[in-house]
């Protein structure tokens, strides 16, 4: 095959790996902007901070938590090394899941990865400027509590590794099924 027959071969996957990076880009700045806009709403207008709880609905209020750790209040930096090795910890796992992403060429895979990359990033942010990350949506059942307090960036976050994790069963599914028959 000669180099032009090669390129236009190519191409297709070219654009299509392009068309996938833009729509991740995206969709990673629509998932910071929007959770630090929400940040910003409970922490300025809303001064929620010395509010404390503010009740919407009878099972879910706005309650500000300072979060000082990471997922389930693991590893909490309650000192100015804990909180800078933090960030150093988060932004080395960004850097990973940027590199990932770039390299993804599935669009589902590249839009929960953009998920997980725009919760990272906006966390990473508060830590940054704050020492700890701004919690505020507080999801209950009467006194049953499922989550804890979280923000958007915790959300996408959660909701990107769970849709990599549904699709990485499904696709070994799929693959033991095509194996079977």
């Amino acid at each position: 095959m000669d180099v032009a027959a090669m390129r236009a071969n190519a191409l297709p996957d070219q654009l299509r790996l392009k068309r996938n990076r833009s729509f991740a880009a995206i969709a990673v700045f629509l998932v910071f902007l929007l959770d630090q806009a929400t940040k910003w709403v409970v922490t300025y207008p809303l001064q929620l901070e010395f509010r404390r709880e503010i009740r919407l609905v009878e099972f879910f209020d706005l309650r500000w938590v300072e979060n000082n750790g990471v997922s389930l209040g693991l590893l909490s930096a309650d000192g100015e090394l804990g909180r800078w090795l933090l960030v150093a910890m988060t932004a080395g796992i960004a850097i990973f899941v940027a590199i990932w992403l770039w390299r993804e060429k599935r669009r589902d895979d590249s839009f929960a990865l953009a998920l997980v990359l725009g919760g990272a990033l906006g966390n990473i942010v508060d830590r940054v400027r704050y020492g700890y990350v701004v919690d505020f949506a507080d999801l209950h059942f009467g006194e049953w509590r499922p989550f804890l307090v979280f923000n958007v960036g915790d959300a996408a976050i959660t909701i990107g590794v769970l849709l990599l994790l549904v699709r990485a069963l499904l696709m070994r599914d799929g693959r033991a099924n095509k194996k079977e028959s």
